[in-house]
């Protein structure tokens, strides 16, 4: 009985959970639909609400967004929103900084959580998985002697928050493992183990 109870919960709960977190998500960016005219909501002309249709908006209002942004005058246009938000006190320092982020994190040539780490944490012979999220700047540089990466240590279960630090890069070993195989272990508290790099050229055959 035990047994059963126990296999039929390991395949509910992940299912549950799943479906759960998809329809946050979903019910989140239906918020879209407030930005459409009455006229062209589903309510006015299928007498209804349709989940899911704010996924959609919101996916080609970006993809307008990004089309417009790379001709010529809509980069003109996103040059002078930016100079008018760099102009409001307190706004340009909130969308500053998290422009200045996001164009870190989503740039095709950056190296921002592009890398698993092992570093040694919260002491010496305590060790745990960190992400790269680059190198120290400014003046930084001129105190720290020697040659320091910028790495982030997530907490766990719950990774987005956790602790920012300066390490020497000989006492940083790279991993090979992805940032997804590293969340995973991170989030699962270590139930979860990483492939190995033959487990992994085994499902690639």
């Amino acid at each position: 009985m035990k047994k059963h109870l126990i296999t039929g919960l390991l395949i509910w709960i992940p299912l549950v959970i799943t479906l759960w977190v998809l329809k946050l998500v979903v019910d989140a960016l239906d918020q879209t639909l407030l930005l459409l005219p009455m006229a062209l909501r589903t309510e006015n002309w299928l007498g209804l609400h349709v989940p899911g249709m704010g996924v959609v908006m919101t996916l080609v209002i970006v993809l307008l967004t990004g089309l417009f942004a790379t001709n010529l005058l809509g980069a003109r246009l996103v040059h002078l929103w930016h100079h008018i938000l760099h102009r409001i006190p307190v706004v340009n320092s909130i969308y500053s900084s998290v422009k200045q982020i996001s164009d870190t994190l989503f740039s095709s040539s950056g190296q921002a959580f592009r890398k698993a780490l092992l570093v040694q944490w919260p002491r010496d012979g305590m060790w745990t998985i960190a992400f790269l999220t680059g190198v120290p700047g400014g003046d930084l540089v001129n105190h720290l002697k020697g040659d320091y990466l910028g790495v982030y240590v997530p907490t766990t279960p719950n990774p987005t928050g956790g602790y920012f630090m300066l390490v020497a890069r000989k006492d940083v070993i790279e991993l090979d493992m992805s940032v997804d195989e590293a969340l995973k272990y991170i989030i699962s508290m270590g139930v979860v183990p990483p492939s190995g790099r033959a487990d992994r050229k085994a499902n690639n055959q």
